[in-house]
């Protein structure tokens, strides 16, 4: 089992939570209003007059099998959508209940 960790703009929220149902992901954890900046060149949301836009995020567990189909799904759109910022990350699960 592997933990996805999804960060992205705001403006990307149907898209993201429609890629989950999809793949028939049904458990997640999600953040609203998120502050942050892209590591590589991207601008700040920080939800102040200088830097308005804001981020969420989810977390979600997933089997295996379904990490690479959601990597895949989420690269299409962050590339569909390079300005508005997506990111997201996996860890391995050792344990739970």
């Amino acid at each position: 089992m592997k933990a996805v960790f999804i960060s992205y703009n705001q403006s990307l929220t149907f898209e993201v939570q429609q890629i989950l149902r999809d793949l028939n992901i049904r458990g997640y954890t999600q953040w609203l209003d998120v502050k942050g900046s892209g590591s590589v060149n991207g601008e700040p949301h920080e939800g102040t007059h200088t830097w308005p836009e804001m981020n969420n995020a989810h977390l979600t567990m997933v089997e295996d099998d379904k990490v690479e189909p959601l990597l895949e799904f989420l690269k299409k759109l962050d590339k569909k959508s390079e300005q508005q910022g997506l990111r997201a990350f996996v860890w391995n699960i050792e344990q739970s209940y």
